[in-house]
């Protein structure tokens, strides 16, 4: 069984100082109005005028701070109306003014009781005041029963206009604190999101940059090693192509803190860039490289410059790396539609289901990388390999991007970082490759 009584609506200090007043100034009333009048029962008057006084007061003291809003007990919400209710009667059997103590009663009740023991307790205390004042009267009329019916109207009106508006301020101000905390909370979540993308790109950016630059100048160190000391000519070739090499490392690494373009990029066309890359690699390694340009010279957006460049870096150190080829072709193609960038070499080949899986020791997350710059822009990389007859690595990228990945047409060239990079199981350009 609930022994506890519904929390009463919590009352302003205004309010309740205010029925403090109301309730005294009525009780001095009643006293007062019998000493001036001399009646029989004055000194009893004034006596039990102030006994209600003190039971008023005594009210908030004994039994809590129910006009406050805390949560009284059932009996302690109801035995101070009641004591009260009993002062009053003695109180109203003895002067006709005690009637409008009935008013500031009907509020009381109607804070403290639950709501159906207060439209009772208030359809009592308006029926003793219409009896009261009528017996005092000696007469009853309509309007001795209307006015304590009307008072305690008005009372129920404004206590249950206060509490609608109360609860409806308290849910308006949960939902506000909800919503900030529901704001916050995708802040955050944003945030989070945003760096790990963010930590993803860079991840991507270093992995096709200078990761493939280190290996690279592994190679020609490598290389210079072997000619020495019967060659120290070549070795020293070698070694001044790994020292080309580890300048370009450089500024690929302070172009990425700088979280700018590539630099192979600033100031040129994709196609430039991708003849410059094919010349160094030939340069620098036993490898025939060709670029080879079809289609028109329209400008591309920077995404697609930057996606296709990195491409074309991880695919040409793949061959480089494993492939044992002698001989590749880089194409840059441009139909209608969309552009396409071909990697072709003559080496060894591979079967693309017979890959192992990356792991962070050993690399592998080279086509990984590849397809996650392909498809973040709506395109896609396709592998055809087979063992003994070289490889053909192809990135296709619409012109007018499908509307959900985040890109723009061709005609707006863009500068914005790139989205995140989601690893997957697919091929990679040569069956040792782990870039």
């Amino acid at each position: 069984m609930n022994t506890v009584a519904p929390a009463p609506t919590p009352v302003t200090r205004t309010l309740t100082w205010c029925l403090h007043l109301l309730v005294v100034g009525l009780l001095l009333l009643a006293g007062g109005r019998a000493v001036a009048d001399g009646g029989p029962h004055a000194g009893w008057t004034v006596a039990v005028a102030a006994a209600c006084a003190l039971v008023y007061a005594a009210g908030p003291v004994l039994w809590g701070t129910a006009l406050r809003g805390n949560r009284p007990s059932r009996r302690a919400a109801a035995l101070w109306p009641a004591a009260l209710g009993a002062v009053w009667l003695v109180l109203l059997a003895l002067s006709a003014d005690a009637v409008w103590v009935a008013f500031p009663l009907y509020f009381l009740q109607l804070h403290l009781l639950p709501r159906r023991a207060a439209l009772a307790a208030v359809a009592a205390t308006a029926a003793a005041a219409a009896a009261g004042f009528a017996a005092h009267r000696g007469s009853f009329g309509a309007a001795m029963a209307i006015g304590p019916a009307l008072g305690a109207a008005v009372a129920v009106a404004v206590v249950w206009g206060y509490q609608a508006l109360y609860r409806e301020s308290e849910q308006r101000r949960r939902l506000i604190e909800e919503l900030t905390a529901t704001r916050a909370d995708l802040d955050r979540a944003q945030h989070t999101a945003g760096v790990l993308a963010e930590r993803e790109r860079l991840a991507r950016e270093i992995h096709d940059t200078l990761a493939q630059g280190f290996s690279s100048i592994q190679l020609l160190l490598r290389a210079a090693e072997r000619a020495l000391p019967d060659a120290p000519e070549t070795a020293a070739r070698h070694v001044d192509q790994a020292r080309q090499a580890a300048v370009d490392n450089l500024a690929e690494a302070r172009r990425l803190v700088a979280a700018l373009a590539p630099p192979a990029l600033e100031g040129t066309t994709l196609a430039d860039a991708l003849d410059r890359l094919c010349a160094a690699t030939g340069a620098r390694h036993r490898l025939a490289v060709r670029f080879r340009r079809t289609g028109g010279p329209a400008p591309l957006p920077t995404a697609y410059e930057v996606a296709l460049l990195r491409v074309a870096q991880s695919a040409l150190a793949n061959t480089v790396r494993h492939a044992g080829a002698t001989t590749a072709e880089v194409t840059l193609d441009r139909p209608r539609d969309h552009v396409v960038l071909r990697v072709a070499d003559d080496g060894r080949g591979f079967d693309p289901g017979l890959l192992p899986a990356p792991d962070p020791e050993n690399g592998g997350f080279g086509l990984a990388a590849m397809r996650a710059r392909i498809d973040a822009l709506g395109g896609d990389l396709t592998v055809a390999s087979t063992p003994g007859q070289g490889t053909v690595l192809t990135a296709r990228l619409p012109l007018t991007p499908p509307t959900g990945h985040g890109t723009e047409p061709v005609a707006a060239a863009r500068t914005e970082p790139e989205t995140e990079y989601k690893p997957e199981p697919e091929t990679v350009t040569d069956p040792e490759a782990r870039p």
